[in-house]
């Protein structure tokens, strides 16, 4: 049994509406959840590729960098 409470009025959801009810909850958390992560998974990905690619590049320019400098 669900009790819903909406602009101060009670309403009781009970029988194969509440496990519909309840179905459709469980289902929407749970795509939230596979959003979220897709997302975070992504995220992860995009820092990881940029990172993999930059680095080698900014060690490049500063041993280049060493190379080249006037430095006594």
């Amino acid at each position: 049994m669900l009790v819903v409470e909406k602009n101060g009025r009670t309403t009781v959801v009970s029988g194969w509406r509440a496990w519909l009810l309840a179905l459709g909850v469980v289902l929407g958390a749970i795509a939230a959840f596979f959003f979220l992560a897709f997302v975070f998974v992504g995220i992860a990905l995009t820092i990881g590729a940029v990172v993999l690619i930059a680095l080698p590049v900014m060690i490049a320019i500063a041993l280049i960098g060493s190379l080249v400098s006037r430095r006594p």
